[in-house]
């Protein structure tokens, strides 16, 4: 039944597309809070990630996958890799313009220690942008989770995703083009709902837009 293995294979991509944000948002975070505060410590993370983001994402999940055994919790690890540089990147960048703020300088000069400045100071102002990106590694862990399946990559064939039920539908596209089209049609919408809702996020919480809203 396509509607029955359709609705399951959601719970599959949208359990994948929400772990794959939180992992990638809770491990980028702590890269880019040590990197863009410590220079020393950015020197070496940041080239592992230009390592990292070097290769083309779906590649390397394709070659995670390939050393590893296909379940979910591999199709997740192999997908959250590859996002990681991106958000780790963007909480840098934050991190190196706010450590430059008075209200840094002035909690480092009386001797606040560096995990109360990075938790109560700098994390805050990285929680805005972080959730914003989150919901683009969403989107595009759905995305990456289908193409795998697609390909036979990804979860195991007795576990239907809307990846693994496009790639069987393939044989019988001439007499039954809907086992292509009603899980397409849901990844499709999947996609396109969270994007717009990080597009909704930014403008709610940059300041600069929300004012001129």
């Amino acid at each position: 039944d396509i509607f029955s293995r359709t609705l399951y294979g959601g719970r599959i991509s949208l359990t994948v597309g929400l772990s794959v944000a939180f992992f990638t948002s809770l491990i980028g975070l702590a890269i880019g809070l040590v990197s863009g505060y410590l220079r020393a410590v950015d020197a070496v993370m940041m080239r592992i990630m230009d390592g990292l983001m070097a290769i083309p994402e779906i590649l390397l999940a394709i070659s995670l996958m390939a050393i590893s055994s296909a379940s979910i919790k591999n199709v997740i690890i192999a997908i959250t890799i590859p996002e990681v540089p991106r958000m780790a990147r963007l909480i840098r960048s934050i991190v190196i313009t706010l450590r430059e703020q008075p209200f840094i300088e002035a909690a480092a000069s009386i001797g606040t220690g560096l995990p109360k400045i990075l938790f109560r100071h700098v994390l805050p102002n990285t929680i805005a942008p972080m959730l914003v990106t989150a919901t683009y590694a969403f989107a595009s862990a759905v995305i990456t989770e289908s193409l795998l399946g697609f390909i036979g990559a990804g979860t195991p064939p007795e576990i239907p995703s809307w990846g693994n039920i496009m790639a069987d539908g393939r044989a019988y596209f001439e007499i039954g083009p809907w086992i292509i089209l009603f899980p397409g049609a849901f990844l499709t919408l999947t996609v396109l709902a969270v994007n717009i809702m990080g597009d909704g996020l930014r403008d709610m919480l940059d300041p600069r837009l929300s004012r001129q809203m």
